[in-house]
């Protein structure tokens, strides 16, 4: 009769863990960790953790051994428990409210998941590992951070005691295969018309504000835009935590910095917009405007810099021209709000609204032009919109995408850059 084997429980898995943990880095080198080939320290790091299972006489089997392998390696090399979630490529959002509450998000839906840390010290170790990797530090003189993984992921932490429950981690990550226009089109975010017409729009080198809330896909959608520009043209990306993923050759990525552990050293965006204007950019391309960047980044696409896309967080379009300008209102300069208005009626052509549905996916709700100014009003029209029907009883939302009817103004610049649309694509639809 073969032994039987018992399970350990899962205190006595985190425990033994920790122990093997502690033994393992008291055995490695660990500046030859950082050198050596990771095949080669993995199987020597399996040697030792075999060893040490045996010496500790764990009651494990072959399963959870190999777990157990994994789970320190990650400790070893990686983010710890975050690295079965990192290596998920359907995970968009890593969100750790606790030690032990972890959600992340698949498809535009939040859904907890059994992850856990130990306490809020692995916790703070993990963070303090996250933030280090790039000169940053997070602690009670400065208890939020923004970083970046080696992937290109955004990462937030906010700790004791602005975070009342403990360290707080948030990651956004960005997937390894970026989407392009036909994924768009497979996901239903938008029609084949609308497609054609703003890739239009970026060739026809119209200025485009991307619009939406957060977690709306406002970076990905940039992202497919900005691949309709051309490779002879010379593009500059001013971001506050770089996130745009750009294929072609002529790129120059611009990131601000925060503040040293002096408080001192800042670049703000807005000092690195006026400073591309001396790079002989072809576009501007701003990640997003948050603050007094908004004017520099108006008056450079009202003085020959047009083709610029940048994004602003609002819920509809009219919403994205006030935030626009009380953002230039911040640059405290007194301009008359008249003054404010007629320049963003210059230099923005086409306002693209994106949205989240309740049921995680994201659609262009809105093609909008802007048309000019009547009075003190800057006036806008619509030329696509997704009408919402109604909800299914699983949660999915119904609706079409329809034309308006209404002819933009801009069609003739496209039809003079060498675009020609049909003629048909912007008849309004019948009501059904």
């Amino acid at each position: 009769m073969s032994p039987i084997v018992t399970t350990t429980t899962r205190t006595d898995f985190g425990s033994v863990k920790t122990a093997i943990h502690r033994k393992l880095i008291q055995k490695l080198n660990l500046d030859k960790i950082t050198e050596a080939n990771r095949d080669e320290v993995r199987r020597e790091v399996t040697q030792i953790i075999e060893g040490i299972v045996h010496g500790e006489s764990a009651p494990m089997n072959l399963q959870e051994r190999e777990r157990l392998v994994q789970e320190v390696l990650d400790e070893v090399f990686g983010l710890g428990p975050l690295e079965p979630l990192l290596a998920d490529p359907t995970v968009s959002d890593i969100l750790v409210n606790t030690y032990k509450r972890v959600y992340v998000e698949r498809k535009g839906m939040l859904e907890a998941t059994s992850v856990q840390f130990r306490d809020d010290v692995h916790l703070m170790g993990i963070i303090d590992r996250i933030v280090s990797a790039i000169g940053r530090r997070v602690d009670e003189s400065s208890p939020m951070v923004d970083a970046r993984l080696k992937d290109g992921s955004r990462v937030n932490a906010i700790i004791p005691p602005l975070s009342v429950d403990g360290p707080c981690l948030s990651i956004r990550r960005f997937g390894h295969e970026r989407l392009t226009a036909d994924d768009l089109i497979h996901n239903r975010s938008l029609t084949q018309s609308m497609l054609d017409l703003l890739r239009g729009c970026v060739k026809a080198r119209l200025n485009i504000l991307i619009s939406g809330g957060t977690g709306a896909g406002k970076t990905t959608f940039l992202n497919v835009l900005s691949s309709h520009i051309s490779n002879k043209e010379r593009i500059v990306t001013v971001e506050d935590a770089a996130e745009l993923q750009l294929n072609q050759e002529h790129v120059v990525r611009l990131e601000t910095r925060p503040p040293n552990i002096e408080g001192k050293g800042a670049v703000a965006q807005r000092q690195l917009v006026i400073n591309c204007l001396r790079m002989r950019p072809d576009r501007i391309i701003v990640g997003e405007v948050r603050g007094e960047e908004a004017l520099d980044m108006l008056q450079a696409m009202n003085t020959g810099h047009d083709g610029s896309l940048t994004t602003i967080h609002a819920n509809t379009p009219r919403d994205a021209l006030s935030r626009l300008e009380t953002m230039v209102a911040m640059a405290n300069l007194n301009i008359p709000e008249s003054a404010i208005r007629r320049q963003i009626a210059s230099a923005i052509d086409v306002v693209v609204q994106v949205s989240r549905h309740s049921d995680g996916t994201r659609k262009v709700v809105s093609i909008a032009e802007i048309t000019g100014m009547e009075g003190n009003v800057v006036t806008m029209q619509d030329i696509f919109v997704f009408r919402k029907r109604g909800i299914k009883e699983n949660g999915e939302v119904i609706g079409e995408f329809i034309p308006t009817g209404v002819r933009p103004k801009f069609a003739e610049r496209l039809l003079v850059s060498g675009i020609h649309l049909p003629t048909n694509m912007f008849e309004a639809a019948p009501i059904r």
